[in-house]
C-alpha cells in the first residue's frame, strides 16, 4: 500500500491517496480543497482511481469533490447524516451536488487487493466516518495525534465524539498508525495512553 498525503488549502487538511500498489487502483480521501494539486499527485502515481470517500461533508474536506470526480468520473461516498447536515448548514459544510452515494458502519469497500473497512464514528459530525484499510486507519477529524476533533459545530457533540473513539477507534490493535484530517500521523497506542482527551 502506498499513501501519498497532501496537506491542501489555507487549514491544511490532508487529503490521502491510498493506492494498493500491485494493480496501480487509488482512492481518494477527503479532496478539500487545492483539487488542481491533488490530480497532480494523482497523475505521477500514474494510477486508476476508483473511488472518492469522505470523512465527513465540512468544506474543508469536501470542497474539491467535484474537480477530482469530473476528472475520473467516480462514485462518492460517504455517511448519509452529512446530507441532513449540508442542507442545514452553510457556515463550515460544504454545498455538494448529489453525486454521492451513502455507506454505513461495517460496510466494506475494495480498492486493488485492499479491503476498506467503514466505521461510523459520529461526534464531530453527526455522520463522520473512519476508514480501516490493513493496519492504517484514517480518522478525518474525529481524532488527531494528541486531540480529538471540535465539537462546537452544528451536529457535533463531545460525548458522542469520546464513545466513538474508545469503541470504535481504540479497540483497534497498538501498532494501528493513525493518519488524521490535519496534522502529523500517530498510533493507537501513542493515542490510548498520552491523548489527554481520552485519559
Amino acid at each position: 500500500m502506498i499513501i501519498k498525503v497532501i496537506p491542501a488549502g489555507p487549514l491544511q487538511t490532508n487529503c490521502y491517496i491510498v493506492m494498493d500498489e500491485k494493480v496501480k487502483e487509488a482512492i481518494v480521501l477527503d479532496p478539500g480543497q487545492d483539487p488542481d494539486l491533488i490530480i497532480r499527485e494523482i497523475e505521477s502515481l500514474n494510477c486508476k482511481v476508483s473511488a472518492i470517500l469522505l470523512t465527513h461533508a465540512h468544506a474543508d474536506h469536501d470542497d474539491g469533490v467535484v474537480d477530482v470526480k469530473n476528472k475520473y468520473n467516480v462514485p462518492v461516498y460517504m455517511n448519509r447524516e452529512e446530507e441532513k447536515y449540508m442542507d442545514l448548514d452553510n457556515s463550515v459544510y460544504g454545498k455538494l451536488p448529489k453525486i454521492y452515494d451513502f455507506i454505513e458502519d461495517g460496510d466494506i469497500l475494495k480498492v486493488g487487493d485492499l479491503d476498506i473497512k467503514c466505521i461510523h464514528t459520529p461526534g464531530h459530525t453527526k455522520g463522520g466516518m473512519c476508514f480501516l484499510i490493513e493496519d492504517k486507519v484514517f480518522t478525518g477529524d474525529t481524532l488527531f495525534q494528541g486531540s480529538i476533533g471540535r465539537t462546537d459545530f452544528i451536529g457535533g457533540d463531545f460525548d458522542e465524539i469520546i464513545k466513538s473513539i474508545n469503541e470504535k477507534l481504540l479497540i483497534l490493535e497498538n501498532n494501528v498508525e493513525v493518519y488524521p484530517g490535519h496534522g502529523p500521523k500517530s498510533t493507537i497506542i501513542f493515542e490510548r495512553t498520552r491523548n489527554p482527551f481520552l485519559a
